[in-house]
């Protein structure tokens, strides 16, 4: 691939355990290296272990001392991963995959890719006032 650029899609999802229901996606960060897609979780762990009951606090704290290590390697191997905390209930999940980042297409190009055109913009709906 030309142009291309390696880096990591990164997800936060939670799925209630109580309930039939599908996860519930939260956020997403793309990372240009291993050592940023670990560090984000590693943030967002950190952030919400005061939160936590005691037994996800020790999976939190398990992982950002025993597990992150293996983690980052596995990133720095391309391979994805994948954090998981359940705190009552609720099961909170961080992942980060390897992706190819591509740029996106210049406007003042003299031409747009093809498939540029493929997109209509959306009809306004009309101002109730």
């Amino acid at each position: 691939m030309n142009g291309h650029t390696r880096g990591f899609w990164c997800e936060c999802w939670t799925e209630d355990l109580t309930k039939a229901q599908q996860p519930t996606f939260h956020s997403s960060f793309d990372a240009h290296s291993a050592g940023q897609a670990d560090r984000w979780i590693a943030i967002a762990l950190r952030t919400i272990t005061p939160a936590l009951d005691p037994r996800a606090s020790d999976e939190a704290w398990e992982w950002l001392y025993e597990g992150r290590i293996e983690t980052r390697r596995a990133l720095l191997c391309s391979e994805p991963c994948m954090v998981t905390i359940n705190q009552d209930g609720t099961r909170i999940t961080w992942t980060a995959r390897p992706v190819f980042f591509l740029p996106l297409a210049h406007r003042r190009s003299l031409e747009l890719p093809s498939c540029a055109y493929d997109f209509k913009p959306h009809a306004r709906l009309s101002d109730p006032s």
